[in-house]
This record gives C-alpha cells, structure tokens and sequence, in this order.
C-alpha cells in the first residue's frame, strides 16, 4: 500500500516497504544436456531465480536427433531432448518443486509439458506443486518464427487440451504464454504487437470455452493462467505505455468478453526478454547500454512492471553468449531490483498526461486491429488468409528502408560508424562463443541407448494408443505422458501426431509488398534489370531459399521483396527446405542466383550441402549468395566454400545489398 501521502509503499504497520522483484531469468541451453544443466546450476548459483530453456531446432520441430533434416542443427540454437532420458540429465540436482520453470516451446510444447509431468512422476514430486511457463502459442510460429508443425486447426487443440488438463492438476502452472515478442522481432509496430497477441488470446480462449470440456469456474481460472511473453525496444516511453495499454486491454476482454469477475483473475501477467532485433554487429558494445535501456521500459510503471524478465547478452549479434556474457546481462537485473530505488514507490506515471496520451493512442489502435481480425473471423483465419503476415513482412521492410535512408538511426550502424576497437572483442575467442564439436555424438549416443533399453512393446502401445486419441479427439496430455514414460522419442511423438494431423505450409507474406529504396536508387538498379534483359532476354532470376529447421524467416522475406522491387524475377518457397530441395529449384527454375537465409549457425553444414547438391546435379555454375549471424571467421569458410558473397547484420542497407548481388551475375564480383 501507499503511504497517506502517496509518495511510498509502506507495509500494514505503515513502515516503509518495497515489492519483491520480478524473476530473474537467462534464456539458456546448448549443446547437450549435461553441459545445459551445468550452466543452469552456474546460473542459479549466480542469482538467478527462475529457468528458461532454450530447445535445439530439432526438438522444437519434432525431430529426433537421428533424422537427417536434423543433423546440422542438432545442439545449436538449445539443448537437444530426445527422451525422458534427456529431460533427467537436464534438471539433475535441480528440485523441480522449487523451480520456476519457462520453455520456450511451441510446436511440441504438449510434449516437452507431457516429458516435465512425466520426470515429476518419477521422482514422486507432486504435479500441483509444479510452476512454470511452456510458451505453446502457435499463431506467432506461423506468423514470425516458423516452428510450426501441424495445421492451424489441430495445433490449436493441442493448446486447448494443455489448459484442459492444467486448470485442475497444475494450477501455478500456465499452459501458454502469447507472445508478441517474435512479432515486434518481425517487425510489427507496438499496435500491431498488442492487437495481434490480444487477438491470438481471444482466440484461444473462445475455442477453450466453445469447447465445453470445463464449467465456468474451471474457465474463469484459465483466464487467470493466461499470460503473455513480450518485448521491449529500444523507445523505451513508448514501450512503457505500451504495456500500459495490454494491461487496461487486457482487463476490459477478461471482464467483458469473458465474465471474469475475481481481479485477481484479469490482471495482465507477462515475462520479457528485451529487443535482439536492434543489436549490432557493428560496435556491439553500444548493445549493452541498449539493452539497460529496454529493460526500464517494462520496469519504470509498477503498473505494467513484468514478472520475469529475461535479458541477451550484449553479443547475441556475433553468436550464442558466453557464461561471462549471461552472468553481465544477470548482474544488470541485480542492479536494478537491488541496488536502485525503484521497487520502493508507487507507480511513478499516474496522471502523467504525455503517458496518458500515448497509452490511449497505442489502446485505440490495437483495439481496432483486434476488431478488425475477429471481424475477418478470428485469428485463425487472419493466418490462413496472410492478412497478419503480409502486415508483419510490410511494417519489416518499411524499417529496413528507414535504417538504410539513415531516417532511423542507429549508433554505429548508419551513424558514428567510425570507433576505436572493443577491449570485448579483441580475446584469443573473439568475444563469441564456440559449440562443443562433440555435442552430436553426446545426442546420437543418448538416443540410441534409450532405444537400446526401452521396452519396445510399451513403446509401441503408448504411440497406439497416443494415435487413437488423436483420432477420438480425446485429451492427448496423458497419453503423451505415457509415451514420455515408455521412452518414446521426440520425432516419434510427433510422427505419430503427424500421421494423424498432416503438416503445414504457411503463406511467405511477401506477395504484393513494395517498398521505396528512393527515386534516383531505385531507377539506378531497375537499370541494371533492364540490362541484363537486354543482354539475356529475361530478367535476372533469384531463388531464395531458408535452408534447415531455421524459421526466423525476416531477412530472406525483405530480401525477396527489394529483389522483386529492383526488378528480378523471384522464387521463394518458404522456409524449412532442404538443401537438395533448394538445389533443384534453383536448376529447375534456371536460376541466376541463389540466396539462403541461416540464422541457427548451422551456415557452413547447410552451405556445404547446397554446394554439393548443386555440383552433383549440374548445377555447380549457379552463383550462391548467403545471409545470417556468421562470425567474420566463418565467412572466410564460406568464401573458400565458392560463395559469392556474405551478407551479415551489419549488411543493413538494402540498395547496397541489391547492387551487389547484381555484381554477382554482372560477373564482377
């Protein structure tokens, strides 16, 4: 409470007080999971208090170690988890019954859930004291990050049934946390981020309801379980009053759409990790004061204070972080909950008519998008339909544009690019970190031990009966509990589902986009178009391909849209492609160049396979251009490998990247 002048909380006796802090988290895992666990146990030795995991490709995607569209990014992006097995090596010593627990899983999310209920059985630990977050919001995978595994249809029940299950038997723990982090990443504006999340709430809890599998009661408190994953830019005002503005939404749908009376039950609930779009490679020290900055967006208001907060590390641009790294990013949290005064006020912007303003401003605008998709029938059909992808693809190139005409500035990227060299960067590891080379035959060697000692026969029974229920349309949670303990593996879980459920293709959204690259540009570059028409009787013609698992498809989307824009013919299928599948595109389509997006790390695995199955099918002439996070050591590689150009995050202007490319099949570069 406040004190009778208003200016401090103090406790029930009238003493001075302050609110316990948010949890302290640190997006992790790698590798394997015994060198996963280690940085969790460093981690929470270090202060943290909460854990968020991060998944390799495969598991989130539904793969086993094993499958060959798996092996490049086996342990690359996050810890691989093919079993039960797995998940025991990954919270050894670590008491799950204490634990805050968040996975950023989506596609499979049910079935990490299903293995993490399955390890508390089997330690005797009781479900009901569990407590956590599986992220288990699909719409944004279809939408921005491209980890989706079944249509649209299914992939929402599998949400719907995670909430059926948990109201009753996990009630601490949240069957899915909305995230319109991935989509302010994709480029969505702070309108579009809270109109589309509050959109994909809407419709998943209308589905939940029209259901009819729990009483009032037991939907009322899903409501309440409902929570949200955010991000945090670098316009730190506008940020702070964006989350002002979910939370007054937010209220207003739990109270009047849905019924919620309890308060308790409508407050908006929301973890953060803060902005990685805008961290340079360039000057990547410069990201460290960025990041502080973003963190007090969604700290300043106690009103929309976050309760978990994540931060990247100031080289999230070069590579995975360090332990040093995530330990710096740790200590800024401790800071800022610990040493400052903040957490000793109340909320420092009531009445404040600048927050106000703009905090109605951001409210109508998301409220209008948000009618807006439920008046095109919900969110299910916006993404069937491209509506809220193309937006996504439309608002990420007009930034880029913004960026490129220096109209946006960023410090050390299109402004102050001169700077002395960073002590960061200037060790024998170059500041990045570097993947243990024996993670593939730590995860290859787990899995083929749990199949080894399995019991094949309850194996098979549990995916019977797993695909039965499928089938049915009965609850798939306990089921999928019963193949988690009869150590059943990630691809054959999601085989089994797939079977049932087929797989999904979603819409590229760079269809009748545009965007302005500047008269005088833009005519330069149709000009060399039209050149090379006149010197081959057809437009230069791009391929672009996302080779692997990979989904974060930004760049190969603004890519192809400028490409279209200078005046090349342009093929894009989308993401998760094989290399082979991009080699014979490019052949088939007779292609004067390729471009593959890689974001995973995997760049010099996929590239080399691109390389091979284009020579092996006689395709080896086709100039190969590649895009992502690669280290400047891994360039020269790339180089060596017959690429014709990398293009990396400091690459940002996209005339100079257009120009290149026609470099490229002019013949000078």
């Amino acid at each position: 409470m406040s004190s009778p002048d208003g200016y401090q909380l103090v406790d029930a006796a009238g003493q001075p007080t302050r609110d316990a802090p948010w949890i302290f988290r640190t997006y992790a895992g790698h590798s394997s999971p015994g060198a996963s666990n280690a940085l969790y146990r460093a981690g929470l030795e270090r202060g943290q208090t909460g854990l968020s995991i991060a998944f390799d490709l495969p598991t989130q995607c539904g793969y086993s170690s094993d499958a060959p569209i798996a092996r490049p990014e086996i342990g690359k992006v996050g810890v691989p988890i093919n079993s039960l097995d797995d998940l025991h090596r990954l919270f050894d010593g670590i008491p799950l019954e204490r634990m805050n627990t968040s996975m950023t899983i989506n596609g499979t999310a049910m079935w990490l859930l299903a293995l993490y209920v399955a390890l508390a059985r089997e330690r005797g630990v009781p479900e009901a004291s569990l407590r956590g977050t599986i992220q288990n919001d699909i719409v944004k995978e279809y939408l921005a990050r491209g980890t989706y595994i079944f249509p649209p249809e299914h992939s929402l029940r599998l949400i719907a049934e995670t909430y059926e299950y948990c109201v009753d038997r996990l009630p601490d723990w949240n069957p899915s946390n909305v995230c319109s982090y991935h989509l302010q990443e994709a480029g969505a504006t702070p309108v579009q981020e809270v109109g589309f999340a509050l959109a994909t709430a809407v419709g998943l809890l209308d589905r939940i309801k029209a259901r009819g599998r729990i009483d009032a009661a037991a939907f009322a408190r899903c409501v309440g379980r409902l929570s949200f994953f955010v991000n945090s830019g670098i316009r730190f005002v506008e940020e702070m009053c964006k989350m002002r503005a979910f939370a007054e939404l937010w209220d207003e749908l739990a109270r009047d759409r849905y019924g919620v009376d309890d308060p308790k039950l409508r407050l908006f609930r929301y973890g953060v990790q803060v902005n990685s779009l805008g961290l340079t490679e360039a000057q990547p020290e410069n990201n460290a004061w960025r990041i502080l900055i973003e963190a007090l967006g969604v700290t300043l208001s106690r009103k929309a204070r976050c309760r978990a907060l994540q931060l990247p590390a100031w080289n999230e641009a070069l590579s995975l972080p360090r332990p040093w790294d995530q330990q710096w990013a740790l200590r800024l949290q401790q800071i800022l909950a610990y040493e400052t005064d903040l957490l000793e006020y109340p909320d420092l912007f009531d009445g404040n008519p600048v927050v106000g303003g703009k905090t109605q401003a951001i409210v109508d605008g998301a409220r209008a998008e948000l009618d807006r998709i439920v008046a095109m029938g919900g969110v299910q059909a916006a993404v069937d339909s491209g509506y809220m992808k193309q937006a996504l693809v439309r608002s990420m190139t007009e930034r880029m544009v913004r960026i490129g005409g220096g109209q946006q500035v960023v410090v050390g990227l299109n402004r102050w690019t001169d700077g002395l060299p960073s002590p960061l960067t200037t060790g024998e590891d170059g500041g990045m970190f570097t993947l243990d080379a024996t993670a593939v035959d730590d995860a290859l060697g787990a899995l083929a031990a749990t199949r080894a000692q399995r019991d094949p026969a309850r194996a098979t029974a549990a995916l019977a009966a797993l695909t039965a229920a499928a089938r049915d349309g009965a609850n798939l949670m306990e089921p999928s509990i019963a193949c988690a303990l009869a150590r059943v593996t990630t691809g054959e879980w999601a085989d089994a589902l797939r079977a049932v459920f087929g797989e999904y293709r979603a819409v590229t959204g760079i269809d009748g986009q545009s965007l302005d690259l500047g008269g005088d540009r833009a005519a330069a570059l149709r000009a060399r178009a039209d050149g090379f028409v006149a010197a081959h009787g057809r437009r230069p013609r791009l391929v672009v391909g996302k080779p692997g698992l990979d989904g974060h498809s930004n760049g190969a989307e603004v890519i192809a849209v400028a490409a279209r824009h200078a005046g090349w013919d342009v093929i894009y299928a989308g993401i998760r492609l094989a290399p082979d599948d991009i080699a014979v595109s490019a052949i088939e389509e007779d292609a004067d160049l390729i471009g593959v997006s890689i974001l995973s790390g995997s760049h010099l695995e996929l590239t080399a396979q691109l390389m091979a199955g284009l020579r092996a099918r006689g395709g080896g002439d086709i100039p190969v251009v590649v895009g992502g996070i690669v280290p400047k050591p891994d360039v020269v590689v790339l180089l060596s490998m017959g690429v014709h150009a990398v293009f990396t995050p400091a690459d940002y202007d996209l005339g100079q990247v257009i120009e290149r490319m026609f470099d490229v099949v002019e013949g000078k570069a």
